[in-house]
Protein backbone atom coordinates (compact mmCIF):
# COMPACT_ATOMS: atom_id res chain seq x y z
CA UNK A 1 0.00 0.00 0.00
CA UNK A 2 2.85 2.38 0.76
CA UNK A 3 4.26 1.79 -2.73
CA UNK A 4 0.91 2.82 -4.19
CA UNK A 5 0.99 6.08 -2.22
CA UNK A 6 4.56 6.72 -3.36
CA UNK A 7 3.60 6.11 -6.96
CA UNK A 8 0.62 8.45 -6.70
CA UNK A 9 2.74 11.25 -5.34
CA UNK A 10 5.32 10.82 -8.11
CA UNK A 11 2.57 10.79 -10.71
CA UNK A 12 1.11 13.94 -9.20
CA UNK A 13 4.51 15.58 -9.09
CA UNK A 14 5.09 14.86 -12.78
CA UNK A 15 1.64 16.09 -13.79
CA UNK A 16 1.92 19.29 -11.88
CA UNK A 17 5.41 20.05 -13.27
CA UNK A 18 4.75 18.88 -16.77
CA UNK A 19 5.96 22.09 -18.33
CA UNK A 20 9.31 21.79 -16.59
CA UNK A 21 9.88 18.24 -17.90
CA UNK A 22 8.89 19.08 -21.48
CA UNK A 23 10.93 22.26 -21.84
CA UNK A 24 14.08 21.30 -20.01
CA UNK A 25 17.05 19.82 -21.86
CA UNK A 26 19.77 17.85 -20.13
CA UNK A 27 23.01 19.66 -19.50
CA UNK A 28 25.90 19.58 -21.98
CA UNK A 29 27.70 16.14 -22.07
CA UNK A 30 24.88 14.38 -20.23
CA UNK A 31 24.53 11.63 -22.85
CA UNK A 32 28.30 10.92 -22.89
CA UNK A 33 28.38 10.63 -19.09
CA UNK A 34 25.28 8.47 -19.13
CA UNK A 35 26.74 6.14 -21.79
CA UNK A 36 30.03 5.87 -19.88
CA UNK A 37 28.23 4.97 -16.65
CA UNK A 38 26.09 2.49 -18.54
CA UNK A 39 29.16 0.82 -20.07
CA UNK A 40 30.85 0.57 -16.68
CA UNK A 41 27.75 -0.98 -15.18
CA UNK A 42 27.42 -3.43 -18.09
CA UNK A 43 31.03 -4.51 -17.70
CA UNK A 44 30.49 -5.15 -14.03
CA UNK A 45 27.35 -7.12 -14.80
CA UNK A 46 29.00 -9.37 -17.44
CA UNK A 47 28.29 -12.92 -16.55
CA UNK A 48 31.32 -14.57 -15.05
CA UNK A 49 32.51 -17.65 -16.84
CA UNK A 50 31.48 -20.82 -15.20
CA UNK A 51 34.04 -23.46 -14.35
CA UNK A 52 31.55 -26.25 -15.10
CA UNK A 53 32.32 -26.49 -18.87
CA UNK A 54 36.04 -26.75 -18.13
CA UNK A 55 35.42 -29.45 -15.55
CA UNK A 56 33.22 -31.34 -18.02
CA UNK A 57 35.93 -31.14 -20.69
CA UNK A 58 38.53 -32.38 -18.21
CA UNK A 59 36.24 -35.22 -17.16
CA UNK A 60 35.66 -36.27 -20.78
CA UNK A 61 39.39 -36.21 -21.55
CA UNK A 62 40.12 -38.21 -18.41
CA UNK A 63 37.43 -40.73 -19.34
CA UNK A 64 38.80 -41.12 -22.88
CA UNK A 65 42.34 -41.62 -21.61
CA UNK A 66 41.15 -44.19 -19.09
CA UNK A 67 39.14 -46.11 -21.69
CA UNK A 68 41.99 -46.11 -24.21
CA UNK A 69 44.40 -47.28 -21.51
CA UNK A 70 42.11 -50.13 -20.56
CA UNK A 71 41.67 -51.08 -24.22
CA UNK A 72 45.45 -51.05 -24.73
CA UNK A 73 45.92 -53.17 -21.61
CA UNK A 74 43.31 -55.66 -22.72
CA UNK A 75 44.45 -56.03 -26.33
CA UNK A 76 48.22 -55.70 -26.12
CA UNK A 77 49.76 -55.94 -22.70
CA UNK A 78 47.52 -58.54 -21.11
CA UNK A 79 47.36 -60.63 -24.26
CA UNK A 80 51.18 -60.87 -24.20
CA UNK A 81 50.96 -62.26 -20.69
CA UNK A 82 48.61 -64.95 -21.93
CA UNK A 83 51.26 -66.17 -24.36
CA UNK A 84 54.60 -67.86 -23.96
CA UNK A 85 57.31 -67.86 -26.58
CA UNK A 86 59.71 -70.70 -27.31
CA UNK A 87 62.53 -68.56 -25.94
CA UNK A 88 60.81 -68.55 -22.55
CA UNK A 89 61.18 -72.35 -22.30
CA UNK A 90 64.95 -72.61 -22.61
CA UNK A 91 67.98 -70.89 -24.18
CA UNK A 92 68.20 -73.63 -26.84
CA UNK A 93 64.63 -73.00 -27.93
CA UNK A 94 65.35 -69.27 -27.95
CA UNK A 95 68.08 -69.90 -30.53
CA UNK A 96 65.71 -72.03 -32.59
CA UNK A 97 63.01 -69.38 -32.40
CA UNK A 98 65.45 -66.61 -33.38
CA UNK A 99 66.62 -68.64 -36.39
CA UNK A 100 63.09 -69.24 -37.66
CA UNK A 101 62.01 -65.65 -36.99
CA UNK A 102 65.02 -64.44 -38.99
CA UNK A 103 64.12 -66.77 -41.87
CA UNK A 104 60.49 -65.59 -41.83
CA UNK A 105 61.59 -61.94 -41.82
CA UNK A 106 63.89 -62.57 -44.80
CA UNK A 107 61.12 -64.20 -46.81
CA UNK A 108 58.62 -61.47 -45.85
CA UNK A 109 61.02 -58.81 -47.09
CA UNK A 110 61.51 -60.83 -50.29
CA UNK A 111 57.74 -60.97 -50.77
CA UNK A 112 57.70 -57.20 -50.34
CA UNK A 113 60.32 -56.74 -53.06
CA UNK A 114 58.69 -59.09 -55.56
CA UNK A 115 56.18 -57.00 -57.42
CA UNK A 116 52.83 -58.64 -57.13
CA UNK A 117 50.42 -58.03 -59.94
CA UNK A 118 48.87 -54.60 -60.16
CA UNK A 119 45.89 -55.96 -58.28
CA UNK A 120 45.94 -54.72 -54.65
CA UNK A 121 43.18 -57.20 -53.76
CA UNK A 122 45.53 -60.11 -54.47
CA UNK A 123 48.24 -58.57 -52.33
CA UNK A 124 45.76 -58.02 -49.49
CA UNK A 125 44.53 -61.61 -49.80
CA UNK A 126 48.12 -62.88 -49.56
CA UNK A 127 48.82 -60.75 -46.49
CA UNK A 128 45.60 -61.98 -44.85
CA UNK A 129 46.72 -65.58 -45.37
CA UNK A 130 50.05 -64.85 -43.72
CA UNK A 131 48.25 -63.15 -40.81
CA UNK A 132 45.96 -66.15 -40.39
CA UNK A 133 49.06 -68.35 -40.10
CA UNK A 134 50.29 -66.01 -37.37
CA UNK A 135 47.00 -66.35 -35.48
CA UNK A 136 47.57 -70.12 -35.31
CA UNK A 137 50.97 -69.47 -33.78
CA UNK A 138 49.47 -67.09 -31.21
CA UNK A 139 47.08 -69.86 -30.19
CA UNK A 140 50.04 -72.24 -29.77
CA UNK A 141 51.76 -69.63 -27.58
CA UNK A 142 48.67 -69.45 -25.37
CA UNK A 143 48.60 -73.24 -25.08
CA UNK A 144 52.29 -73.23 -24.16
CA UNK A 145 51.54 -70.67 -21.40
CA UNK A 146 48.86 -73.00 -20.05
CA UNK A 147 51.14 -76.06 -20.33
CA UNK A 148 54.76 -74.91 -20.08
CA UNK A 149 57.30 -77.48 -21.13
CA UNK A 150 54.81 -79.64 -23.04
CA UNK A 151 56.95 -81.15 -25.82
CA UNK A 152 53.97 -81.66 -28.14
CA UNK A 153 53.20 -77.92 -28.11
CA UNK A 154 56.88 -77.02 -28.52
CA UNK A 155 57.17 -79.38 -31.49
CA UNK A 156 53.97 -77.95 -32.98
CA UNK A 157 55.42 -74.44 -32.69
CA UNK A 158 58.62 -75.50 -34.45
CA UNK A 159 56.63 -77.31 -37.15
CA UNK A 160 54.52 -74.17 -37.56
CA UNK A 161 57.65 -72.14 -38.28
CA UNK A 162 58.89 -74.76 -40.75
CA UNK A 163 55.53 -74.91 -42.52
CA UNK A 164 55.27 -71.13 -42.64
CA UNK A 165 58.73 -70.87 -44.18
CA UNK A 166 57.87 -73.54 -46.77
CA UNK A 167 54.57 -71.88 -47.69
CA UNK A 168 56.12 -68.43 -47.88
CA UNK A 169 59.01 -69.81 -49.99
CA UNK A 170 56.48 -71.39 -52.35
CA UNK A 171 54.64 -68.07 -52.59
CA UNK A 172 57.88 -66.23 -53.41
CA UNK A 173 58.72 -68.78 -56.12
CA UNK A 174 55.26 -68.50 -57.63
CA UNK A 175 55.42 -64.71 -57.59
CA UNK A 176 58.81 -64.77 -59.30
CA UNK A 177 57.49 -67.19 -61.92
CA UNK A 178 54.49 -64.94 -62.60
CA UNK A 179 56.74 -61.89 -62.77
CA UNK A 180 59.09 -63.62 -65.23
CA UNK A 181 56.17 -64.78 -67.39
CA UNK A 182 54.76 -61.25 -67.42
CA UNK A 183 58.12 -59.73 -68.33
CA UNK A 184 58.64 -62.34 -71.09
CA UNK A 185 55.20 -61.68 -72.56
CA UNK A 186 55.87 -57.93 -72.42
CA UNK A 187 59.20 -58.39 -74.21
CA UNK A 188 57.56 -60.61 -76.88
CA UNK A 189 54.90 -57.96 -77.48
CA UNK A 190 57.56 -55.26 -77.82
CA UNK A 191 59.59 -57.29 -80.34
CA UNK A 192 56.52 -58.09 -82.41
CA UNK A 193 55.68 -54.41 -82.70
Amino acid sequence: MENNKGMKTIDELIRTNRDFFEDGEPSEGHMERFNRKLEIRCQKMKPSRSIVPYLLKAAVVTLLITISSLWTWEHFIRSDRDRMALGDVSPQYKEVENYYMHQVNLIESEIGTVEITNNPEQKEMLMNEIRSMDSVYVQLQKELRANPGDERIINAMIEHYQTKIEVMGFIVNQLKTIRNENSNSTQNEETSI
